[in-house]
């Protein structure tokens, strides 16, 4: 496993983990590796410090098929809670949140479509927005 320093072209700063380098490269070329703040595509690998191995044996490699399963999971249940809990309003998102926030509209959780510009405006704005995790690939579906 690799763990990567990453910043998306809004200067936000994440870590992501990856089997190896090329695996990295080949998602940020398929446009899969995504800003958690913001969701911009646009990410580049950071100047890193080498994580060095102490006198201690090293621990056994984790089971990658099970953390990826768990994570899936999560993001599963994380849509899910949104999808059944929160109010949907589409691409009306940005200018809903704003309306919120600003008290000109009834205070509830929402969620929708905004483009990056928007979400990048209603941050400067001080208003509360995260991006949704993407649903995972339906299991039986995949190779």
């Amino acid at each position: 496993m690799i763990r990567y320093a990453l910043r998306c072209e809004h200067e936000h700063g994440f870590e992501a983990w990856f089997g190896t380098s090329a695996d990295y490269d080949e998602q940020s070329a398929r446009g899969l590796v995504e800003c958690p703040v913001c969701g911009s595509h646009a990410v580049s690998k950071q100047i890193m410090a080498p994580a060095v191995a102490g006198t201690r044996k090293a621990s056994a490699e984790p089971d990658l098929a099970r953390m990826q399963t768990m994570m899936m999971k999560a993001a599963r249940e994380v849509r899910s809670h949104v999808e059944q809990n929160f109010d949907y309003v589409g691409d009306a998102f940005a200018r809903e949140a704003r309306d919120i926030h600003e008290g000109r509209s009834e205070k509830r959780e929402i969620y929708g479509e905004a483009t990056p510009a928007e979400v990048k405006r209603l941050k400067a704005d001080g208003v509360p927005c995260a991006p949704l995790p993407p649903a995972p690939p339906d299991p039986s579906r995949l190779n």
